[in-house]
């Protein structure tokens, strides 16, 4: 909740100077797919902006690519509608939109329809996803992902044939339920895992939560079959088992599910790592052999200005200013940061500011008794978030030493969840601060 009060998670800075939907857009753009519409609602100010900023896709002569926002709208004809024009999930949101795919002369050729998430991590050629589904005369084809015990009850599962046709879907099961799911060996060859130990190591497969449909037939399923169902996992999917051919696509590489706040933090600090299971530099498209980067909001930044200090394996962002005798350990620190002399960061997701105060501008703040941009001299913190725009004094132990996992301090500007401190948009730390 603290990172999503004023902003949708796909807007949400990831990686020293990204956001979460340039993942499924870059993936989109390097397979060679550029008819894209983007489904926003609550909070979608700061993603509408990045997406208009970032992703011209009709710029290039000869294109016939787009990127188009089609937010959530009340109008005298939604009054009837179930919620009223606002989207109550995911099957709600295509089907309010699906006139778009219907009649817009821009979608007259195609014949699939991808529907992605916008809050995973992860690196997939879309098209391998798509040939997969038209080679096997699909109607249907779910996205799937091998994993272990302690990841599987919080997703949606699948059971499949030996021709790798989707037979059964759950949602989250728990306990004994749980281990009744476990995939086969012949299961998993026959998805063309290559790779003996998975079923071992991760015997459950999990919905992606992306599909492939075609168009006629997810048109017709939304508007007449099932007027009603607002989600494609645990309501259109399970029913149109019965009648309709759905058939999985494995994904056995790098995929985080961005849904808490724990896993958010880590997989930020692991991009950090020397040698990480995903990065936002390198990465080849091997069905075409050309580089697969991620793309964002081009910015005009100087890079990053160290004056001096120990660091390991951590990320400084474009306009970072580092001052001398700071030790930065295991983190993120995100555009337009400013540490000042003696700041010990470890673990720490630093997302940055929206703008710089010089030099001159902190002197006067500091002498009117409030607290500068950034973080203070010889400030120590550990196992944090730091949203935009904050304001952390001198002198502060900021490291939850108590080990609390949970705690609500709005009024002061932090949370802390599953022991971590999240510090919100513009909270103001005063000198001194212990947490």
């Amino acid at each position: 909740m603290p990172l999503t009060a004023r902003r949708a998670k796909p807007a949400v800075p990831i990686g020293g100077g990204y956001r979460l939907i340039d993942v499924p857009m870059s993936n989109c753009i390097n397979s060679g797919i550029k008819k894209i519409y983007v489904m926003t609602q609550f909070n979608s100010r700061t993603l509408n902006r990045h997406l208009k900023n970032a992703y011209d896709l009709t710029s290039q002569p000869g294109s016939n690519g787009f990127c188009e926002v089609l937010s959530a709208f009340q109008a005298p004809e939604t009054k009837t509608m179930k919620g009223k024009g606002w989207f109550i999930g995911t099957a709600d949101a295509v089907r309010k939109f699906s006139w778009k795919i219907q009649v817009d002369p821009m979608c007259a050729l195609v014949d699939d329809v991808l529907i992605l998430a916008g809050d995973h991590l992860y690196r997939m050629d879309y098209m391998e996803f798509v040939e997969h589904h038209r080679a096997r005369r699909a109607d249907i084809t779910v996205a799937a992902i091998p994993v272990e015990e302690s990841k599987a009850s919080a997703l949606g599962l699948m059971r499949c044939d030996e021709d790798g046709r989707v037979t059964a879907f759950v949602e989250k099961p728990k306990g004994d339920k749980l281990k009744a799911w476990k995939v086969k060996e012949s299961t998993y060859a026959a998805l063309g895992a290559d790779d003996p130990t998975v079923v071992e190591e991760k015997p459950f497969l999990a919905s992606m939560g992306i599909y492939v449909f075609k168009k006629d037939l997810l048109l017709k399923l939304l508007r007449e079959d099932m007027p009603l169902a607002t989600d494609f996992g645990s309501e259109v999917l399970p029913e149109a088992l019965e009648s309709h051919n759905i058939h999985a696509y494995l994904f056995n590489d790098y995929w985080e599910d961005i849904g808490t706040i724990k896993s958010f933090f880590k997989a930020n600090l692991a991009l950090a790592k020397r040698d990480p299971r995903f990065d936002f530099y390198h990465g080849m498209n091997k069905r075409t052999g050309k580089a697969a980067p991620i793309y964002t909001r081009s910015r005009t930044l100087t890079p990053a200005l160290v004056a001096g200090g120990e660091f390991h394996e951590s990320i400084l962002a474009k306009g970072t200013l580092v001052e001398e005798g700071c030790v930065v350990q295991g983190s993120v620190v995100g555009v337009r940061s400013h540490l000042e002399p003696g700041v010990f960061l470890k673990d720490v997701l630093m997302i940055g500011a929206d703008f710089y105060e010089e030099r001159d501008l902190r002197e006067e703040v500091r002498a009117e008794g409030k607290v500068p941009l950034g973080i203070g001299q010889n400030t120590v913190i550990e196992n944090a978030i730091i949203d935009k725009n904050v304001r952390i004094g001198r002198n502060c132990v900021l490291t939850n030493e108590r080990k609390v996992q949970k705690l609500k301090k709005p009024e002061a500007g932090y949370y802390i969840d599953d022991g971590i401190i999240v510090f919100m948009p513009g909270a103001i730390v005063p000198d001194g601060t212990v947490i």
